[in-house]
């Protein structure tokens, strides 16, 4: 194998696919990014077993071939080197020399052929999706995917698509996240992309109106994003009923500003640290919001104006979970409904059923 191409464009190919590289796995060769040089492209790969991220970028192809070399040298190699123009070339024994300007790295190679051959999708279905739609649904639900594999459903995603509507939902236990848009697909389909899986997708998903396809196998999924191919397995269980777990009744309903309701958490989170922990009693009565917080560390407390109809609450919060729900609200002002201090409490947008949001309450020690 012998290529030459633009530094700046390896370099983050490398950077991209290098997500989906083991850092550390039994068989060294997982560990490794696969490098195939063909017809004026070289490819470049990186899989874990679970997660495997796929891309093209242009270079001048002087012989084919294929080559696996440790994630963690080749980037860092290619990332240090003076000149934009960067050459690869393989021998028979897989030294493989770098050379940029000045600079030149020998590095052994791990064979090709040892490189586990990323899964074949029989797709059943295929949809297309805008990018910033998609992003918009990944940040607002994966603050509440389970990060313990305690019920290892919920450390992923669920899709639910029906009637040329797509509904993102996660869960773990104490919250629940749910993001829902219109799409041009009739198809009923349900299936759960890993939380991890999604991470990395969020990232390579561009700031810009572009199409991505998903195509959905029985075991696998793909998502095709510009040059980008990534491959993921689905989560296999049975994922929670998630519209019999978000109430249908209320008996307070508030209209507030996030951003005050955002900052008067975060005051009264002041007293609290990971050793010194205790829930956030808020009290909505009378159009006003009352949080306070005692620890061993001292007392807070704050208020802000809300709009309150129906029964007056007293309720707990652990703080963290009601903050990652608020910092995802999209809007300015935001509707929360709640049925009793032992309820979940309901975050939705003004108008609209983009979104909701559940975090459950905190028994209090006065309850």
């Amino acid at each position: 194998m012998k290529i030459t191409c633009n530094s700046q464009k390896l370099v983050e190919a490398v950077s991209n696919v290098q997500r989906a590289v083991s850092s550390k796995s039994c068989l060294t060769v997982l560990e490794g990014i696969f490098i195939k040089a063909e017809e004026n492209q070289i490819i470049l790969c990186g899989y874990d077993l679970e997660i495997g991220i796929t891309t093209k970028i242009d270079a001048n192809v002087k012989a084919s071939g294929a080559i696996v070399l440790s994630a963690k040298i080749f980037s860092d190699i290619i990332r240090r080197m003076p000149s934009d123009e960067i050459s690869i070339s393989v021998d028979e024994k897989l030294v493989t020399t770098i050379k940029s300007g000045a600079s030149e790295f020998s590095i052994v190679g791990i064979p090709p052929e040892d490189y586990p051959e990323r899964p074949l999708i029989n797709s059943f279905s295929d949809f297309t999706i805008n990018s910033m739609t998609l992003k918009s649904m990944i940040r607002q639900t994966i603050f509440a995917v389970a990060t313990t594999d305690e019920k290892p459903i919920n450390t992923g995603t669920l899709f639910d698509v029906s009637e040329n509507e797509i509904n993102l939902v996660s869960v773990d236990g104490y919250r629940l996240a749910k993001r829902s848009e219109k799409i041009s697909y009739n198809e009923k389909i349900g299936f759960v992309v890993p939380g991890k899986t999604l991470s990395e997708i969020l990232k390579l998903l561009p700031d810009e109106e572009k199409e991505v396809n998903i195509s959905v196998g029985k075991k696998h999924i793909t998502f095709q994003i510009d040059n980008y191919s990534i491959i993921s397995r689905l989560l296999e269980g049975d994922f929670l009923d998630y519209n019999s777990a978000i109430p249908s009744t209320k008996t307070t309903e508030l209209v507030l500003n996030t951003k005050d309701f955002i900052e008067s958490v975060e005051r009264v989170s002041l007293v609290i640290t990971d050793r010194l922990k205790s829930p956030i009693r808020c009290i909505f009565s009378n159009g006003q919001t009352k949080i306070s917080c005692i620890t061993p560390l001292g007392k807070a407390n704050d208020e802000f104006q809300a709009e309150i109809e129906g029964d007056s609450v007293e309720i707990g919060f652990n703080n963290k979970y009601l903050l990652d729900a608020l910092k995802n609200v999209d809007s300015d002002k935001v509707k929360i409904q709640m049925n009793g201090p032992l309820s979940p409490l309901k975050i939705l947008p003004i108008e609209g059923n983009s979104f909701v949001f559940l975090v459950l309450p905190v028994r209090l020690k006065s309850q």
